[in-house]
């Protein structure tokens, strides 16, 4: 009891003690918490409504009814549209990861002005905005055959990841003591095998980062595929989204809109959810592991 009591007296003069200044940035903080939180909030509380009971959205959890997901499940053809936003997602960060990390290794590891140029051309890829290219890309699309598949996405969303990617593969591969495959060179192995089994291990971190950064911005891009994508059966689930906007002869039902946001946003929640601890610690993980 008696250290209960010290442990309770100890907390009192710790608030006792908190500034005027402190206590501004604790309100600050919850008030920015509350701003963020609260359109979130207004989005579930009126996915799980009705049409008919839409008039106050600021009403939260007026009625609780799964009609509204339902419907755009089935109007999304959800189960294809995940398949196709998986597989765009998926390969196109899976081929950003490996064309970054062997762009950025000879970078890194050639001090040669023919590097350093490479690594100033891909610098130059920040600053032009792919939207800027759009007209040009699509007509050399079309002169070349390259057919408007799930597929075709892929392209922009590679070349317009490599640029970010291969910068941050460079500066962390920087903090890789480059002794570590001196040692391996003298006992026998190939470049490949250098860079496959002692580099590219260590660049988890950064791996982890290119994973979050490009693949929420991937899945959640609707732009390329609305642009390149003919056929509603090949749409990602942000284009599907999108349908339900409505138009002016067909006013958008904004409870199922709502439900579609919140369809498309699932699976990234659920593989955060389930893979934190390893996203956790691959960003916090350390260059160099003894």
């Amino acid at each position: 009891m008696a250290f209960f009591k010290k442990k309770t007296d100890r907390e009192v003069e710790k608030y006792e003690k908190l500034s005027p200044s402190i206590l501004a940035v604790y309100i600050i903080l919850i008030l920015f918490c509350i701003i963020i939180v609260a359109p979130l909030v207004i989005v579930v509380s009126s996915s799980l409504r009705e049409a008919s009971n839409m008039k106050s959205p600021l009403i939260l959890f007026s009625q609780l009814t799964l009609s509204s997901y339902i419907t755009a499940f089935n109007q999304m053809n959800y189960p294809m549209q995940f398949l196709n936003s998986f597989m765009t997602t998926g390969g196109s960060v899976l081929i950003v990861v490996c064309i970054a990390t062997m762009a950025a290794y000879p970078i890194t590891r050639i001090k040669r002005p023919f590097s350093k140029g490479l690594y100033y051309f891909f610098i130059a890829g920040l600053v032009i905005p792919a939207q800027m290219v759009i007209v040009p890309v699509a007509q050399m699309f079309g002169r070349l055959n390259i057919p408007n598949t799930r597929f075709t996405p892929m392209i922009m969303f590679i070349t317009c990841s490599l640029p970010f990617s291969t910068f941050l593969y460079a500066g962390f591969m920087k903090s890789v003591p480059i002794e570590i495959e001196e040692s391996a060179y003298l006992d026998g192995a190939s470049l490949w095998t250098r860079f496959t089994r002692i580099v590219f291990p260590l660049l988890k971190p950064a791996t982890v980062s290119t994973i979050i950064t490009q693949g929420l911005w991937i899945w959640n891009d609707y732009f390329f595929p609305m642009v390149f994508i003919s056929k509603s059966s090949q749409y990602s689930l942000p284009v599907g989204m999108i349908q339900f906007l409505g138009d002016r002869e067909n006013p958008a039902q904004w409870n199922v809109l709502f439900a579609a946001c919140v369809l498309c946003a699932l699976p990234l929640i659920i593989i955060f959810a389930v893979l934190q601890k390893q996203f956790i610690n691959g960003i916090a993980a350390g260059a160099v592991k003894g």
